[in-house]
């Protein structure tokens, strides 16, 4: 290489580098040791850190705790499902591709919308996949509501800087949406209910008026709560986004995670990624197919109304065996103890002196806020010391604290919660 490049010596090829800024010296490294004393090594430092697994897990913001059936990985894990990285030969991919016609299938149900793609790679880009269906002409403008995660939004204006749809944020109120001002230059208004607070939205009074003006209605959605809540098709969402992380797949330090997106027939030309339809063989036998891909893949890239050049289709089937093994019955009764146990908590944890209710009286599922008399990122990680994860602070007010409660929370738990709140204001 040297000769090559005719040069004389290993440090000719670091001649452009100043030599006051180069080491000069040699290195004080330590003697090479076996793999199997860096192993050793390795696992004393991990003994060091303190494992998430040891805490009680009270964090949600977005990504939440819930109980993870055994049978979901056993069966996603299995042989047949691990096909080629992309099924575009049907004949090879049967069994992949009825996986996602069955997840299509239950996300349409589980919303009461008309059609749903094969996943998206999480939440967030499913949001902003939601906002390209909607532009077009003179309609560009997207107002993103305040009470919307904070994540969500920051992911929008990334993707708004090429694209020009840089999200309007409307402020929100008590922590709820008002009702805005919609004019005709508006592709969209998004609201999630849920909110990044875990308060209840009125979203169908946000739907009329977006609908008055011309513009569509985004709402992002909690799976698991629409075992009690009414969906987003009955409230007049036009498309309805979430991340599908509750839906099979743990925490895993943040991921890999599932977006969900589904809407009415009337865009159905105009959603990214796959969608996976049933038809038949020339035997007349049921089969699936890859129906519509409307990406730059498959048509030229300025017909593309998308770039997403993949899916998520293992978290998409770890989905699809969570929500066949709940059930409608089950979905249901998981949502009754994460709203019953939550507002337990909240119970409990207001009456801890020098904690308050972020938003006295407003409605939420499993999640709430609550204000606290010191920063809250203190008060998290002086209760980390006492094993619980107690929260996510919220970003933009140090002293509110986002409390999380899934079914997998025990009254036990929360009562210690609640007691080591005590003592950590104290």
């Amino acid at each position: 290489m040297l000769t090559s490049l005719g040069l004389g010596s290993l440090d000719d090829l670091f001649t452009q580098i100043p030599a006051d800024v180069r080491l000069g010296r040699a290195l004080s490294l330590p003697d090479g040791i076996s793999e199997q004393e860096l192993l050793a090594d390795l696992s004393a430092l991990a003994r060091r850190d303190r494992s998430c697994d040891d805490l009680v897990c009270f964090a949600g913001a977005g990504a939440y705790d819930h109980f993870l059936p055994s049978v979901v990985w056993a069966l996603a894990g299995r042989s047949e499902f691990s096909t080629s990285y992309t099924p575009y030969q049907p004949e090879l991919s049967q069994g992949v591709l009825q996986g996602l016609f069955e997840y299509q299938s239950m996300i349409c149900e589980l919303t009461a919308m008309d059609v749903s793609n094969a996943s998206l790679y999480d939440g967030s880009t499913a949001l902003v996949e939601a906002v390209n269906m909607t532009r077009g002409g003179s309609r560009t403008r997207v107002i993103v509501s305040g009470a919307v995660d904070a994540r969500h939004v920051e992911t929008l204006a990334t993707y708004g800087r090429g694209s020009g749809a840089v999200p309007e944020v409307l402020p929100a109120e008590a922590g709820l949406t008002p009702i805005p001002e919609i004019g005709s230059d508006a592709a969209a208004l998004i609201v999630q209910h849920p909110n990044r607070y875990g308060l209840l939205e009125d979203v169908a009074p946000l739907a009329q008026a977006a609908h008055a003006a011309g513009a569509k209605l985004i709402q992002v959605f909690d799976p698991m709560s629409l075992g009690i809540l009414r969906p987003p098709g009955e409230l007049g969402a036009d498309i309805a986004v979430a991340e599908g992380q509750p839906l099979g797949n743990p925490l895993n330090y943040g991921g890999p995670y599932l977006g969900v997106i589904a809407a009415r027939m009337a865009d159905v030309r105009k959603m990214p990624g796959r969608i996976v339809g049933e038809t038949v063989d020339v035997e007349g036998r049921a089969g699936y197919v890859l129906t519509l891909q409307a990406r730059e893949q498959h048509i030229r890239r300025e017909k593309a109304t998308s770039n997403i050049c993949t899916n998520q289709t293992l978290m998409a089937l770890a989905a699809t065996i969570h929500l066949a093994w709940l059930g409608p019955d089950g979905l249901a009764e998981l949502g009754r103890q994460c709203a019953a146990k939550a507002a337990f908590a909240h119970e409990r944890l207001t009456a801890v002196d020098g904690v308050a209710s972020a938003f006295p009286g407003a409605a939420f599922f499993k999640e709430f806020a609550v204000r606290v008399p010191r920063p809250a990122t203190e008060v998290r990680d002086a209760l980390v010391d006492r094993g619980f994860l107690a929260g996510v602070p919220v970003p933009d007010d140090p002293e509110l604290l986002l409390i999380a409660v899934t079914e997998r929370r025990t009254r036990a738990e929360i009562d210690g919660l609640a007691e080591a709140m005590a003592e950590v204001l104290r």
